[in-house]
């Protein structure tokens, strides 16, 4: 009945070469059947009972992704109740995450990969974790699991706030094409189709090419190409697939701007509005590619999952926050080029005690290197003017880990999982060496659920655990400010965190499911490296609890309704004199959604989403406005192969923000002291976009 598992040598793991390969990161229960003595595996549905080990587990269905209208691609993880994705820059750039009381920044504290593949990239020259989503594309999308909390054996880096696993159809019915034109010179064009190449073998190819101006003074001239390759044969019992994807996009950024000249509206005898800019030679290129290759077999109680993946990125983004603070232009660049090489694999098997008792053991391990090189200067229009610092990086993060589910009778079953992590950096500062050096770090997280069945189609969900996040490498060896020359301290390599959770899921009725959760999260530090300026900044201990409500109310074939309530209390939990609140830490998130499917030649869906006001510095003396914001889709089949959507964002043209900041910056004719205010990056005033579907 127990799961034994030895402290391994990880270190020995590193140097040997071990052969490493990636579990797929999707969640898959696996569940044994007496009846055919073999293991069946389930997918996650939104209201499935028996089918989560928590109350804040589901996934996003393919029906729920078509339904929706998507201004960005990762709004797509708004469906995850309590989530919310904005921007504060220009368009290609990593979305901003808010969820669960925390400004998860460009992805820290949530993991997020595609087709198994992961998009978190440590020690990134902008903010650790970064997540970039852009090249997703919606229309290949068959699923995306999500999980809340760290209680997750499987989960590592980055999940302590949750993670989302994307994954793509392997080969479509019939060859697709959307065509779509929009206000602000929005063009996108998107082309995919699948075909047998051989026996069993199937290809699907799939290219997409955007253009986007968007509403500012300063055109955003978005530009991206992306591709999509997938091979892949055999079935769900055993299977393969390899992966190429090519993404490339550069653009204008639209930085955030200070709230004094919007309310002034002039600067410098000239108007100043919302989508005005401050500095208009800000802007950014990227590109990302990716080989992955999966594979799996399951054969009598036994299954057995391989993957790995190789990731070559780059980035080259200028930024100005402050404007003339500092210099004639605080413009700085940031630079990260980068080459990663990992994988996972996990073997899983069933044992039946008696009928309705059975126990499932996983055993997995997860190994990732990243060979990085990364730049930061002070820049004015993109011309370097002085390095900061330059830096080249080796990580390796290996993890190993054990879950055992445990089926003791119709209304009880637990899940134990440990999990251990060995963390490694070398640092070579090439401008200063006394910051150059090693660091290293380790981590044990356990994890425990108790899932209860009291009555039918009901579950009572008892959830603790302990997760992580690694830090910037450059934190952990940085000795002296390369901008102030003075001595700073470093940061540990892995922070933990400890997460609990109650939950209630119910489906008392057929056409109603409904959770309600009640958490706790606690970080021993937020310790952060902040890539913007070069240096690193201890943070303080925390604690989030909050509750979160989901429900889904499906009327009939026709009609559906889901809506859902966050609400967090974030503090810092030291007593500090600077007060207990944290900057940017979202309180209050709600959303409804409205769908109609196939109503005769109609269907559409309206959204609904509110976002509470948040405190901008730690007294809580300053604080955002909330936001209202709502889409609307209208969708017509003209005919068997063609269907048209009518997408409207921000329909009530709403004066929103996406995300406000309060620092002190200074723009010409103000003291050298500057200013210290509110800086604003606004929402998408309403738009229209018209997109044609066809099918061939």
């Amino acid at each position: 009945m127990h799961l034994i598992l030895r402290r391994l040598p990880l270190c020995n793991y590193f140097y040997t070469g071990v052969f490493f390969f990636l579990i797929s990161t999707q969640c898959v229960r696996l569940s044994y059947a007496h009846e055919t003595s073999s293991i069946i595996v389930t997918g996650h549905t939104e209201s499935a009972i028996g089918t989560t080990d928590t109350a804040s587990q589901g996934v996003i269905s393919w029906s729920r992704i078509q339904q929706q209208a998507y201004a960005r691609p990762a709004e797509i993880l708004e469906a995850i109740p309590g989530m919310v994705v904005t921007q504060h820059s220009g368009e290609g750039k990593a979305n901003q995450f808010f969820m669960r009381g925390m400004n998860l920044d460009h992805g820290t504290d949530f993991a997020t990969s595609i087709n198994g593949v992961p998009i978190n990239l440590p020690t990134h020259a902008h903010g650790q974790g970064y997540s970039d989503l852009n090249f997703l594309m919606p229309e290949l999308v068959n699923r995306v699991t999500y999980r809340k909390g760290p209680y997750f054996a499987s989960e590592g880096d980055f999940s302590a706030a949750g993670s989302a696993h994307f994954m793509y159809r392997s080969q479509l019915d019939r060859p697709i094409a959307n065509f779509s034109v929009g206000q602000f010179g929005y063009r996108r064009g998107f082309v995919a189709g699948s075909q047998e190449v051989s026996e069993g073998v199937t290809l699907l190819t799939a290219a997409e090419r955007l253009n986007n101006d968007g509403p500012w003074t300063v055109a955003e001239a978005m530009r991206k190409i992306n591709a999509q390759f997938i091979l892949s044969g055999g079935n769900s019992s055993a299977g393969w697939s390899t992966s190429l994807s090519t993404y490339a996009a550069h653009w204008n950024s639209t930085d955030q701007i200070p709230q004094r000249l919007i309310d002034a509206g002039s600067y410098q005898g000239q108007s100043f509005q919302r989508f005005d800019s401050l500095d208009s030679s800000d802007g950014a290129s990227t590109r990302r590619a990716s080989l992955s290759g999966t594979w799996h077999q399951t054969q009598d109680h036994e299954m057995t999952r391989l993957s790995w993946y190789l990731i070559d990125y780059d980035l080259s983004l200028y930024s100005n926050f402050t404007y003339r603070l500092s210099r004639t232009s605080d413009q700085f660049g940031q630079t990260d080029h980068r080459s990663v090489f990992g994988g996972q694999a996990s073997q899983s098997w069933v044992t039946e005690i008696a009928e309705h008792q059975w126990i499932q053991n996983t055993i997995g391990l997860q190994f990732r290197q990243d060979h990085i090189r990364l730049g930061l200067m002070n820049t004015e229009s993109q011309i370097n003017q002085s390095t900061i610092r330059i830096d080249q990086v080796r990580q390796r993060l290996l993890g190993v880990y054990g879950e055992q589910a445990v089926v003791w009778n119709r209304w009880l079953r637990t899940v134990t999982g440990l999990r251990l992590d060995q963390f490694d950096a070398r640092v070579n500062s090439e401008l200063q060496s006394q910051n150059s050096g090693t660091a290293s770090g380790f981590k044990s997280s356990p994890k425990l659920s108790v899932i209860l069945e009291p009555w039918h189609q009901s579950e009572i969900f008892f959830n603790v655990g302990k997760g992580f996040h690694s830090n910037d490498a450059r934190g952990m060896t940085t000795k002296i400010d390369p901008q102030t020359g003075q001595a700073t301290n470093t940061a540990p390599a892995l922070v933990s965190a400890l997460g609990r959770e109650v939950g209630l899921k119910t489906q008392l009725f057929p056409e109603v499911s409904t959770s309600l959760t009640f958490w706790r999260l606690n970080f021993d530090s937020e310790l952060a490296y902040v890539g913007d300026t070069g240096t690193t900044q201890a943070g303080r201990p925390s604690r989030r609890s909050g509750v979160e409500w989901a429900s889904e109310w499906t009327a009939n074939e026709y009609y559906s309704v889901n809506g859902n309530l966050a609400w967090t209390k974030p503090t810092y939990t030291d007593n500090s004199t600077n007060g207990d609140a944290i900057p940017n830490a979202v309180q209050k998130v709600a959303q409804l959604n409205l769908a109609l499917s196939q109503w005769r030649a109609w269907s559409g869906a309206f959204s609904l989403r509110y976002i509470g006001a948040a405190p901008l510095i730690e007294n809580n003396s300053v604080r955002s406005q909330p936001s209202v914001t709502s889409n609307l889709r209208v969708a017509r089949k003209m005919s068997a192969q063609t269907d048209l959507y009518l997408d409207v964002f921000n329909l009530t043209n709403r004066r929103n923000n996406d995300i406000s900041y309060y620092y002190t910056s200074r723009v010409a004719g103000e003291s050298s002291a500057g200013v210290a205010d509110t800086h604003v990056h606004p929402s998408l005033p309403r738009s229209i976009r018209l997109t044609a579907h066809m099918r061939f």
